[in-house]
């Protein structure tokens, strides 16, 4: 039976993205067959592999979902919160595969984010090779002056690295108050935030209204929806992968 890579394996079970399961391996709470594991170290389906004591179980013929939700203000982008805060997954009751959110939107942010128990997929959206584009729509105060515009289109610097350029269009412009749609290629923590602050703009609101060529659409506050098999496409094409697998059908229901 094939050897995979235990970081995949669990990634592709929907227990936790490729990269959380690096960092879980890195901790010592992996085992395979009663055996601890490091980063790099292969095993099979056949095989039991465990978290912290707890058994992952493996599908050998595994069901993908892929859904895109309107995460409202007020919720942290995790599958569970230490402090007791509202998380994105109390939004997906309904759903019965378990999967978790591709990248984030900090707690105080809106708008698309994408959920998947398919590892590949999310690896391919968040990996900073692929360049995905994620467009916002920035309310902020007081007002913007050309040269702010041309700070926050050029690159700036970042935790001691060098941004890549931005595109920024003006919305709407009122007395003390203009909507920015921006568009970056990278996804850097709090970025479109830090980038504002940088050139002494405060956001107001902060909505992200599409991912390559997923848009936010219609869709409202709180609810979330499967994407459809041409947005998968749409997605897949975007990330250079050309896969064309189908998505699992909808058992749950829109919220």
């Amino acid at each position: 039976m094939e050897k995979i890579r235990i970081q995949k394996l669990l990634a592709d079970a929907g227990y936790c993205s490729r990269r959380q399961a690096e960092k879980l391996i890195s901790d010592g709470k992996v085992k395979v067959n009663g055996h601890p594991v490091k980063l790099g170290d292969k095993a099979t389906l056949a095989d039991l592999i465990t978290v912290g004591g707890e058994r992952v179980y493996l599908p050998r013929k595994k069901q993908y979902r892929y859904l895109m939700l309107y995460k409202p203000r007020g919720y942290v982008t995790t599958t569970s919160d230490e402090l007791n805060r509202r998380c994105v997954m109390d939004l997906l009751e309904d759903v019965e595969e378990r999967v978790y959110p591709v990248g984030r939107l900090d707690k105080d942010s809106e708008g698309l984010l994408l959920l998947t128990n398919d590892g590949s997929f999310a690896n391919g959206i968040m990996h900073p090779s692929r360049h995905i584009s994620k467009t916002y729509r920035v309310t902020v105060r007081p007002d913007v002056t050309e040269e702010q515009l041309i700070a926050l289109s050029g690159s700036m610097e970042l935790d001691g690295k060098m941004t890549q350029p931005a595109t920024v269009v003006v919305k709407t412009k009122e007395p003390g108050r203009v909507v920015l749609l921006m568009t970056i290629h990278e996804g850097k923590n709090r970025q479109i935030r830090r980038m504002c602050e940088s050139v002494g703009l405060e956001v107001a609101r902060l909505r992200r209204i599409s991912i390559g060529p997923l848009k936010l659409g219609m869709l409202k506050p709180g609810t979330y929806r499967d994407l459809t098999a041409e947005e998968l496409r749409a997605i897949r094409n975007a990330m250079g992968t050309g896969e064309t697998a189908a998505p699992a059908k909808n058992k749950g229901r829109r919220r």
